[in-house]
């Protein structure tokens, strides 16, 4: 039985906030660690105004749950129906930051329970007897803090994780230095012994063995850096869009009403929170352009789609009607081969950098193809303040902003155009400059007429730390949307021990199959195919018990697995791997890059290749 800890009703916004704050302290009373405190914290508040927006009142209760598995335990009950809670926003942040989620009727027919779990850390016990009556005096004493003390709570959360990446950065700086150091001394070394060889044989072998060692180090230094960039990504975002989600509470109409000045200062801690926010994303996506991991999955791609998206997301910058966002229809250019979300990532940027810069006239967007050199070329240009001569090779340098009237009203990181050009070199294309003072600039950015794809693409991240699930079976023969495969895949094993990505997987593939079998232990796999048949079979790389390319093997072996597509969804480097028995692999998919769109041509990609005879069963 689990014991209950407090008893807290929701039944309107400010219900909201309280809730998400005696959230975090019950979980910090039972011994949970700072960030596990911000993540039931945060998933409290995103499910509560859910609630709050669609059912007049709520109530929820803070359990303990004993060993074998203690943890805290959340249980809301609501008049929603489980469809209608399910599909709203909060419920996907709910599923990703606690343990485990599950909404069920109440047995009386008239309200919806709500279980969230969040495990406690392990080697912590939870409370019983006397410490069990302690927290529950503590929670009793507890004081309702206002929107500036908790806004200020989340703050010094931020400024710790930022502390924390600052140490952990100048000790990286530290080691490259003296690895950069020795290295210089290995090479003088060399060229000392090389004049002397014959009577140094000895020596060289040895400095040989010595400078392999400082490389490897080296090689293992850049991976623990971009592993390290890889695992804060996520710690940082937290409390940072912590602080912009607390903010626009505070601001909102419903809560106290604000003096002018006080509403003033909420908007700059809201525009300084989505400010730090495109930093952090911005300062992620470089490194990893710059270590040479950011590789890109190539696809078909329609520009008609890919210049509406920039219509619709874009056109809010627009300041007034002194300037204008022109994107011209792409009337005569073929449907591309490269990566969408890479290309969006250019247009948009240039698109926001002219924008920024022109007080009045237009912002133009137009492509067209270059037979003769067998390019597609895409301009940006703008009618704003332009830039003179010698600023125009320092605007590709990281963090450097060229000062104007306008910088004022216009601030960046100074990222923009060299993450662009990065991006366009990945592509395969080139990104060039010209600018007039008072004119305006012009961006050309050209990418080949690629016809077909020669390499297998993979984003080369650290996977997260296995957990091994059971199998579930997932029938989404009722979906409508389900439908427009339904003749083609109809039936997809997926084996990864991830369970929150599994779970996030298998949400997408509802929609697009009509049964959809899940595992975290791939040794299952024989055994599930025979009894499911699939189509087609998602795979992740780095497991505890097999690794994908031995689960691959095992599958191979097997004559009912024998011609079954393998679709790789991992966020490890395939180069680590032997994948060279795998068979019909269809496509190589990121997992920090999955979404509905990406998994969808995947699956477009195994039909093209059983079409072409890859993996016909």
């Amino acid at each position: 039985m689990n014991e209950s800890l407090l008893h807290l009703v929701i039944a309107s916004e400010p219900d909201v906030f309280l809730v998400r704050q005696r959230g975090r302290e019950v979980a910090g009373e039972i011994g949970m660690e700072s960030q596990d405190q911000i993540r039931v914290a945060t998933a409290l508040s995103d499910l509560g105004r859910d609630l709050v927006r669609h059912h007049d009142r709520a109530e929820v209760d803070f359990q303990i749950a004993d060993l074998p598995e203690a943890g805290l335990v959340i249980e809301f009950s609501s008049s929603g129906s489980v469809a209608e809670i399910s599909a709203g926003p909060g419920w996907k942040t709910v599923v990703r930051l606690m343990d485990e989620v599950r909404a069920v009727p109440d047995d009386d027919g008239g309200a919806t329970i709500i279980v969230l779990t969040k495990y406690l850390p392990p080697g912590v016990l939870p409370p019983v007897g006397i410490r069990l009556t302690t927290v529950r005096r503590t929670l009793s004493r507890l004081a309702k803090s206002s929107a500036v003390d908790e806004l200020r709570s989340q703050n010094a959360e931020l400024l710790g994780t930022l502390e924390d990446l600052e140490t952990k950065q100048a000790e990286l700086t530290q080691l490259n230095a003296e690895l950069e150091e020795t290295n210089q001394g290995v090479l003088a070394l060399y060229k000392e012994l090389s004049e002397e060889l014959e009577q140094t044989n000895r020596g060289v072998v040895a400095l040989y063995a010595e400078l392999d060692e400082k490389s490897t180090q080296l090689r293992e230094a850049s991976t623990a850096k971009n592993r390290f960039w890889s695992n804060i990504s996520h710690e940082l975002r937290s409390p940072i869009n912590s602080v912009i989600g607390l903010a626009r509470l505070m601001a909102e109409e419903q809560l106290a009403p604000l003096s002018p000045e006080q509403r003033h200062q909420i908007g700059l801690i809201h525009n300084s929170g989505l400010a730090l926010l495109g930093l952090v994303n911005e300062l992620l996506d470089t490194a990893k352009a710059e270590s040479g991991q950011l590789k890109p999955e190539f696809g078909p791609v329609e520009l008609d789609g890919v210049f509406g998206q920039l219509r619709g997301t874009l056109h809010p910058m627009l300041a007034g009607d002194e300037v204008d966002l022109v994107i011209e229809p792409p009337l005569s250019v073929p449907v591309l081969l490269t990566d969408e979300v890479l290309l969006t990532r250019i247009l948009r940027n240039l698109l926001s950098n002219g924008l920024k810069f022109t007080e009045r006239g237009e912002v133009r967007l137009s492509v067209a193809v270059d037979t003769a050199e067998g390019q597609v070329c895409f301009e940006v240009s703008d009618t704003g303040i332009g830039i003179a001569a010698d600023q125009q090779k320092r605007v590709f340098e990281e963090f450097y902003q060229v000062r104007s009237s306008v910088q004022g009203n216009a601030r960046g990181t100074g990222l923009g155009l060299p993450y662009s050009r990065r991006l366009a070199e990945v592509l395969g294309g080139s990104l060039e400059l010209s600018s007039e003072p008072g004119v305006g600039t012009r961006v050309s950015f050209r990418l080949p007429m690629r016809t077909e794809i020669s390499t297998p693409t993979e984003a080369a991240l650290t996977a997260p730390e296995p957990t091994a699930d059971a199998e579930r079976t997932v029938d989404a023969e009722q979906n409508a949307d389900a439908v427009q495969n339904a003749d083609a895949v109809r039936t997809v094993l997926v084996i990864d021990d991830d369970a929150e990505f599994r779970s996030r997987l298998v949400g997408l593939l509802a929609d697009l199959v009509t049964t959809v079998v899940d595992t975290g232990d791939g040794r299952n796999a024989p055994e599930l195919i025979a009894r499911h048949e699939p189509d087609l079979i998602t795979l992740d790389l780095r497991m505890p018990e097999l690794d994908g390319d031995e689960v691959a093997r095992r599958i191979r072996r097997d004559p009912a697995g024998h011609d079954i597509p393998i679709m790789i969804l991992t966020s490890a480097d395939p180069a680590g791997f032997d994948l060279s028995d795998l068979g019909p692999v269809s496509v190589v998919l990121d997992k920090s890059e999955l979404s509905s769109d990406s998994l969808k041509r995947g699956m477009d990609q195994v039909l093209r290749n059983r079409r072409r005879g890859g993996g016909q069963r």
